[in-house]
């Protein structure tokens, strides 16, 4: 397991978070970004914690996936539960105006849908909160795993 570096580019970062965002950026200009990540996403206003959410993809969708991504959502292909997160991550982006993070850590599709359906339930403030915390932890095992 690698221990979190004190200093990161903005490529190595956008690799870890799925994309140049404003929080990539940010993170990018401090040392230990990723341990002050929480801190950091503290701080950015809405639009921006928004932008770095939207730029992971889907769970559960089929193509222009990442190889990290591929590889953290694994191969679990079942017609039906695809279908479900397909139809529950819509509903949750309509309901909370983003999308769904979850620290999918190389658990099965179908244990993520009790996850999704249980997160719909909650207020939008605890989703982009829980979102951003999710997305930071995604980041720290993508490093500690290279």
């Amino acid at each position: 397991m690698r221990e979190l570096p004190r200093k990161l580019t903005v490529d190595e970062l956008a690799e870890l978070f799925e994309g140049r965002t404003r929080l990539v950026e940010r993170l990018a200009e401090i040392e230990d970004p990723l341990g002050r990540a929480d801190e950091v996403l503290a701080e950015l206003p809405e639009a921006d914690k928004l932008e770095a959410l939207d730029a992971h993809p889907a769970i559960g969708r089929r193509g222009s996936l990442s190889a990290r991504s591929a590889v953290e959502q694994g191969v679990d292909d079942d017609p039906c539960v695809l279908t479900e997160l397909a139809a529950l991550n819509a509903a949750y982006e309509k309901k909370f105006g983003f999308r769904f993070v979850v620290f999918v850590n190389r658990r099965p599709k179908g244990e993520i849908l009790g996850i999704l359906r249980a997160r719909l339930g909650r207020t939008r403030e605890e989703e982009l909160d829980t979102g951003c915390r999710e997305l930071v932890a995604i980041a720290r095992d993508r490093w500690t795993r290279t």
